[in-house]
């Protein structure tokens, strides 16, 4: 028996059969602009930034250890201007070598110059892995909301506690293979457990929030602050001597020794006490351990050590020695 005809009328349907066809009809034929995926990403998949987003929206993006590199990663195994990507008119994209140490390599094959496609896995000297993406801008959006929730303390937008000791190690390791400075601050709000208690709970958070903003306009790009748990606080600071370390802490207590935090019909204060470590101290080493990781809690422990001394002295003061 021959089917029906290609122009047989909708009414043959059943009533609900016909409505789905017409929303699947009309679903398929329009779609949103925000869907469309134009936006050529780069994305870490390895090392203590995994997750981290870089858009590329220059014509030409470095990635290296360089200051002024589009995509900046620090890492001992990537030179300062290790690789080059470029936009073409086409919105096509390149990926050079510049003559790096440890090499450039696309989906494991090492390359000097090559074409880059959606999923391409870029990897960067011995270390570092990138995802190349288009993604849409919502996409980006969430991306970059994951990467700053999963890295960053909710109240006072420092960095966690668990980024914090990834890039200890990290900073560590760099200073000790390059010869480098390298510092750490380590704070602590005095007598904030008599803020929460007179105030409340909602107040001191607000000094915190307070705190935590000051120090994060006062460090420099290179440096990191991380809450490192309660009411304390870690600056690493990268590149001055120890004695220039321990002058930038007097600037961060004196800073917060002024600060006036608005609460309800008056102002808080808050007061700091600072323990301040460098790798190298009058010039030999305070701490020799093995590996990174070991050195870098050693470093802790004893700006630890110096903090509790600021704090059996009297309070609202820095320790270096």
């Amino acid at each position: 028996m021959p089917g029906p005809p290609d122009d047989a009328p909708h009414q043959d349907l059943p009533e609900d059969d016909l409505a789905n066809a017409r929303t699947t009809e009309t679903h398929v034929a329009v779609a949103p602009l925000s869907t469309m995926r134009d936006r050529p990403t780069l994305t870490l998949l390895s090392g203590v930034d995994a997750g981290k987003l870089f858009a590329l929206d220059a014509p030409e993006t470095i990635i290296g250890r360089a200051r002024d590199a589009g995509v900046r990663i620090d890492d001992v195994g990537i030179s300062r201007q290790h690789a080059r990507l470029i936009r073409r008119h086409d919105r096509t994209f390149i990926i050079e070598d510049m003559g790096s140490t440890n090499g450039v390599f696309v989906n494991g094959e090492r390359t000097l110059n090559i074409d880059l496609l959606p999923g391409d896995q870029v990897q960067i000297g011995p270390n570092v892995t990138l995802r190349f993406s288009l993604v849409d801008s919502s996409e980006e959006t969430l991306a970059r909301q994951l990467f700053d929730s999963s890295t960053r303390d909710a109240l006072t937008r420092a960095f966690n506690r668990k980024y914090l000791m990834g890039r200890l190690v990290a900073e560590v390791a760099y200073a000790e293979r390059h010869k480098a400075k390298m510092g750490l601050i380590l704070f602590d709000l005095d007598h904030f457990k008599q803020t929460n208690d007179t105030y409340g709970h909602v107040a001191g958070d607000a000094v915190l929030h307070s705190v935590a903003g000051l120090v994060s306009r006062l460090i420099r790009t290179e440096d990191v602050f991380a809450r490192y748990g309660g009411e304390e606080f870690v600056v690493l600071v990268r590149g001055i001597p120890h004695e220039n370390v321990a002058r930038f802490a007097e600037r961060i207590r004196h800073g917060i020794e002024e600060l006036a935090v608005p609460w309800e019909t008056q102002s808080l204060t808050a007061r700091v006490s600072l323990g301040v470590a460098s790798l190298v101290e009058d010039g030999a080493q305070p701490i020799s351990k093995r590996g990174a990781s070991a050195t870098g809690e050693a470093l802790l422990e004893l700006a630890d050590a110096r903090l509790y001394k600021a704090k059996a002295a009297g309070r609202n003061r820095v320790v270096a020695q």
